[in-house]
């Protein structure tokens, strides 16, 4: 066993000044991916700074009708809030989808965020990866690639991230809050994650000693139809082969004025479907045109020897969850006025 410094932190400061010191910490919180990690070998951090007691435990409503979810927060708790079921069900639903009961239990809102690929690659110390040892090449290239990218995959890394919870915050407009040593900073979530490029051993943009501190969900996307569906090989406890995410806003003609659509389980982040966004926006959400706007995005999949089954598979989650969508907000009440948010 590789020993580690523990660093109980007492406060966020505290804990930035003793992540940034350390080039070789991390963040501990409900360690559901981190310990695993570790007892592989995959990780092999020199220190655990503990911010598992800081105070960022709490769902606060926002004078606009926001939501800001600390970091700490459980997934179970933050799926099973009532704010969040009501104006945001396509996050509840994502929560829901993902590991199991007891996971869901320990894993917290910022650990989801950070949790690292199940390319069996990265995670077997005996075989090549770029993720986790930079310039030993991507075994999964020419190896067993069917849960991998069809989007945005390099000739470094083709690995998937695994967060269900990630890629509706990245459909709902999500923003991410982080605190470092040089203070306060926000992120779009659909930013957090990178595209592996050359350097796939980056998960996301943090900088050294950055910690996640909440996720803010705006009053823009609250109370507007949503949902998440996920694709995979069982019912329960398994990844996603593919998924989607999508919240859709009418105006009183029956035209799109709001549309958020990304995609899981495809690329190395939530892929947020910005071209099918543009392609709905300003036209009714009628099966043609929800299908013109799919297919314009997943037009630029790239997928390999054995995935190329995700694309169509993607296409009519896609396809299903939009019009599913636009069926519900033709049933809603007057576009600018959400019953739930009014004082």
């Amino acid at each position: 066993m590789k020993p580690y410094a523990y660093v109980r932190a007492a406060s966020i400061d505290e804990a930035t000044a003793a992540h940034a010191g350390r080039p070789g910490a991390r963040y501990l919180a409900g360690g559901t991916n981190l310990v695993d990690l570790m007892k592989h070998g995959v990780e092999t951090p020199d220190t655990l700074v503990d911010v598992s007691r800081l105070p960022l435990d709490t769902v606060e409503e926002l004078p606009d009708g926001g939501l800001r979810v600390g970091a700490t927060v459980r997934n179970s708790d933050l799926a099973a809030h009532p704010l969040v079921r009501a104006r945001h069900p396509a996050l509840s639903q994502a929560l829901l989808a993902g590991a199991s009961g007891q996971l869901r239990n320990i894993a917290t809102t910022g650990g989801n965020l950070l949790q690292r690929t199940r390319c069996p690659y990265f995670q077997d110390t005996s075989k090549p990866c770029n993720k986790r040892e930079p310039g030993t090449g991507c075994g999964a290239r020419e190896g067993h690639h069917r849960d991998h990218a069809v989007l945005g995959h390099s000739a470094h890394c083709i690995a998937t991230h695994p967060s269900d919870m990630a890629v509706a915050l990245a459909a709902l407009d999500a923003t991410v809050e982080l605190h470092g040593p040089d203070g306060g900073r926000t992120v779009p979530a659909a930013a957090f994650h990178r595209l592996p490029g050359d350097h796939p051993e980056q998960d996301t943009v943090l900088l050294p000693g950055e910690l996640i501190t909440a996720v803010v969900l705006p009053a823009s996307t609250a109370g507007l139809p949503s949902a998440y569906r996920k694709a995979r090989d069982r019912a329960s406890y398994a990844f996603a082969l593919a998924s989607v995410a999508a919240v859709l806003g009418l105006d009183d003609h029956g035209a799109v004025r709001h549309v958020g659509l990304a995609f899981g389980g495809l690329a190395h982040r939530p892929w947020r479907a910005r071209l099918a966004e543009t392609a709905l926006l300003g036209h009714p959400p009628n099966a043609a045109n929800i299908a013109r706007a799919v297919d314009a995005e997943l037009g630029q999949a790239q997928p390999l020897r054995d995935n190329a089954f995700k694309v169509p598979l993607a296409r009519n989650l896609a396809r299903r969850v939009l019009a599913e969508l636009a069926g519900q907000a033709a049933e809603a009440p007057s576009a600018d006025r959400r019953p739930d948010l009014e004082p």
